[in-house]
């Protein structure tokens, strides 16, 4: 048996919403310290018909490893359309089951994906003030740590990936 799901492959291959989003409302950005792996979700808003914000547009760009970039992809698919409360639902069992079979080595990835998500909703609301759930900012407070982790510990390898992510 492959250790990825047919379905990690294709997205692997074709990766859905790849790139960057020109004027985003939020950006998230998480590293992770053991791998090196780092994420980054560019995120649209707009209002539904009912008023509701909802994520119009979503990219991703991600410097890491097949699962990364496979579970990069399928975040994106999980969160276009969906309203803001819908995304801050969305946990790696969700983005596990919609993506299949993973080596329990490169389940990290799938957090990974999630945090990413959560901190550019946590950016978009920075950007035009208004309020953060406790939650998140709690969760931000944490990813923010990380991510310096990650950076001091991967130094080399972080200026590579702002080059490529550029």
């Amino acid at each position: 048996m492959l250790p990825y799901s047919k379905k990690v492959l294709q997205h692997f291959n074709k990766p859905h919403n790849y790139g960057k989003i020109k004027n985003p409302d939020g950006v998230g950005e998480v590293g992770n310290l053991r791998c090196g792996d780092i994420m980054r979700l560019y995120v649209k808003i707009r209002k539904n018909k009912k008023g509701q914000d909802i994520i119009k547009d979503i990219k991703f760009q991600t410097f890491g490893c097949v699962a990364a970039v496979a579970i990069s992809s399928m975040i994106t698919v999980l969160a276009k359309g969906k309203t803001i409360n819908e995304v801050l639902k969305i946990r790696k069992d969700d983005i596990l089951a919609s993506i299949g079979q993973l080596p329990d080595t490169k389940i990290h990835c799938s957090v990974l994906a999630d945090d990413a998500l959560h901190e550019a909703i946590y950016d978009y609301f920075s950007r035009y003030k208004m309020p953060i759930p406790k939650a998140l900012l709690e969760r931000h407070a944490i990813l923010q740590k990380q991510l310096k982790l990650v950076e001091e510990k991967h130094k080399d390898y972080v200026e590579m990936e702002k080059r490529f992510l550029s």
